[in-house]
């Protein structure tokens, strides 16, 4: 396992932060029910909030291990994190400004990538840890502000901001990137920036009804802010190739005697960024798709709303023409409350499908042509699963781990490639 000289001062510095405020409060340090691991500071941090300022320190690891795989013997591990300090600011509170707010988020990445570090996971079409990604760096992920109008009909979001936050968006539980947060995010990812890249935006939302509305962005596409460690907190408009617009309508109902909730998406983006200017030359246009997304709750637990059965899909189309992934679709279950001694504890399944055409991966054919790497096996390419089922234990409002087993069918989309089991931790949690 991996932790950088850098992960272990920031884990030093968080520890005797902890053990400070331990001293100091220890009637409200590492209460269950507080949504703080070191408290409430004997009220102060809800009376900061009740005055607009609510701050925010979070942490979330993910650990994997290869348990096995068809093709390879060695059992790799890793380990991956992120740290977020973050600040949400009630301006009308703050400054009379009405319905208006802001955010900033800095975010640290830190650790490796099992399905980047292990041969039995080469070319694997998305991560079994989604928590590493995007250069492992300080990143400024958001800073907006954010005003209604017209009664509140309207909302209009500016600043630095990533798609996945407003658009095509999905809670993200799972460890495995394919069932987890935005979709078109993780396949048209060299054009759409999920968190923690941010980029110069403006989303315009009306709500129609409470339960509908309808939204439009539009994204600066530039490649400076990915793939430079020292560009995390660029602020530059240079180096921008155009601009990414997503239209999305939102339908959130609540059915039947208990109100059970639900959400729908459906959405399309465009891009007026031409590939060429990306340096491909064997995709061509201007990238777009769509999507569809749902997720409803269908029963309680005992007449308890906040415990029972839910579903979830996602549904996402790219252009062949202008990129390699053509469409990807992840269906899944979570149950909240199982038991009743563990009312807050969830377990869940969920299956993705990648499709990733009938092609052969050009830099793969490269390295066996060189006798690096023995591909021959692979054949050509068609569609990669991925299976995941966790349980997440709710040990305080501010900590829940997930145990979680994976598996990946035909790593790459290879036909014949590797079948392979992963075993994994994911937690989060807040200080």
């Amino acid at each position: 396992m991996y932790f950088s000289p850098l992960s272990k001062a920031v884990y030093t510095s968080l520890a005797a932060l902890l053990l400070a405020n331990t001293a100091v409060h220890a009637e409200d340090a590492f209460s269950t029910e507080s949504p703080w691991m070191l408290g409430d500071w004997n009220g102060k941090r809800t009376e900061l909030q009740e005055k607009g300022y609510d701050f925010n320190i979070a942490y979330g690891g993910q650990f994997a291990a290869l348990m096995d795989s068809k093709h390879h013997s060695s059992h790799d591990a890793e380990y991956s994190d992120q740290i977020v300090l973050g600040a949400h600011l009630d301006l009308e509170k703050i400054a009379g400004w009405k319905d208006t707010e802001a955010q900033i988020n800095i975010t640290k990445r830190d650790g490796r990538s099992l399905s980047q570090t292990s041969d039995a996971l080469q070319g694997h079409q998305t991560a079994v840890q989604e928590v590493w990604g995007r250069e492992q760096t300080w990143r400024l992920t958001d800073f907006w502000i954010k005003k209604k109008f017209f009664n509140q009909k309207l909302d209009v979001k500016i600043g630095r901001m990533g798609e996945g936050e407003d658009f095509n968006s999905f809670e993200c539980n799972f460890s495995n990137l394919s069932l987890c947060g935005s979709q078109i995010g993780d396949y048209v990812g060299d054009q759409w920036y999920n968190w923690p890249v941010s980029v110069w935006a403006a989303r315009f939302k009306y709500n129609w009804t409470p339960e509908f509305y309808t939204q439009i962005g539009v994204y600066e596409y530039n490649p400076e802010n990915v793939g430079h460690r020292g560009k995390g907190f660029n602020m530059s408009f240079d180096g921008g190739k155009g601009v990414i617009l997503p239209i999305e309508a939102v339908w959130q109902p609540k059915f039947g005697q208990n109100k059970l909730p639900g959400e729908y998406r459906l959405g399309y983006y465009y891009s007026t960024a031409n590939v060429d200017q990306i340096e491909n030359p064997d995709k061509k246009g201007n990238k777009h798709g769509g999507w569809l997304v749902a997720n409803q709750q269908f029963t309680t637990h005992h007449g308890d709303a906040s415990r029972g059965l839910s579903g979830f899909m996602n549904l996402a189309f790219m252009d062949g023409k202008t990129n390699k992934i053509t469409d990807m679709q992840n269906i899944g279950l979570r149950y909240v409350g199982l038991m009743d001694a563990r009312p807050k504890d969830d377990l869940a399944i969920g299956v993705s499908r990648i499709n990733v055409g009938n092609d052969v991966n050009q830099y793969n054919i490269q390295q066996d042509q060189l006798g690096i790497t023995p591909l021959d096996y692979r054949g050509l390419q068609s569609e990669e699963i991925n299976v995941e089922v966790y349980y997440g234990i709710h040990f305080a409002n501010w900590l829940t781990v997930r145990p979680n087993i994976q598996y990946v069918n035909h790593v790459g989309g290879y036909r014949h490639g590797e079948d392979a089991w992963v075993g994994g931790i994911k937690f989060n949690t807040a200080f």
